[in-house]
């Protein structure tokens, strides 16, 4: 018999997925940090966490080859399986000419329409400059919107000198808004939004209901 002082876990899944281009990739690394972030704060609450990463630019082709014949296969329909089954989405892409990168794109525009519908989402982006980060919330959020995916109002972007205050040992707190802080922040907003509604209804099998061959000929 369970102890009734002992906490009840139970088990929630993160898909990270990231459109990181490079090894090492800046974006790879944001992403890793707030996946982190949002597995002490579940854990914290009682939850055992499963990250699981998705790295597009493994599937770069595979993504052009189901743009093309609008059939998802192999490792790339694996991946989109994680995503789409995972309890939460951590989403991270590397901005070029001020918005989201075309295999970020591309992946997304390869999803069911109705896939992340009501899914926690907690996105994030990486570049050069400060200037790009309103990308988040004028091209990235509403991309994600549009899915009636259920983003976290707290997004957080790294550009290039953020990784070096984060680093330097003479770092000083500025009331809450270096990059440590924003991703602690996130990590938090995205476990409290997993925490509060509880299991992610997964999507259902579209061949579910498909009889078999066996069925149809009548056979044992």
């Amino acid at each position: 018999m369970t102890d009734a002082t002992e906490r009840t876990t139970t088990e929630r899944t993160i898909a990270v997925v990231h459109a990181g281009l490079g090894q090492p990739s800046s974006t790879r690394l944001l992403a890793d940090r707030l996946a982190e972030a949002t597995v002490r704060e579940l854990e914290a609450l009682g939850h055992d966490v499963t990250v699981e990463v998705v790295e597009l630019r493994d599937h770069g082709h595979a993504i052009i080859d189901a743009m093309l014949t609008g059939f998802p296969t192999g490792d790339l329909a694996d991946a989109i399986e994680t995503v789409t089954r995972a309890d939460a989405v951590i989403a991270v892409t590397p901005l070029f000419t001020t918005t989201y990168s075309g295999l970020f794109k591309s992946f997304v525009d390869i999803l069911d329409k109705e896939a992340l519908t009501g899914m926690p989402v907690l996105l994030g982006a990486t570049g050069g400059t400060p200037r790009h980060s309103l990308a988040l919330e004028y091209s990235l959020r509403p991309l994600f919107t549009y899915l009636r995916a259920d983003v976290v109002t707290t997004s957080v972007f790294a550009a290039t000198d953020d990784w070096a205050r984060a680093a330097s040992a003479n770092h000083h707190d500025d009331g809450g808004s270096s990059l440590p802080q924003r991703i602690e922040r996130a990590g938090r907003s995205l476990a409290a939004l997993v925490f509060a509604r509880g299991e992610h209804a997964k999507p259902a099998d579209p061949f579910s209901s498909t009889p078999s061959f066996l069925d149809m000929l009548g056979g044992d």
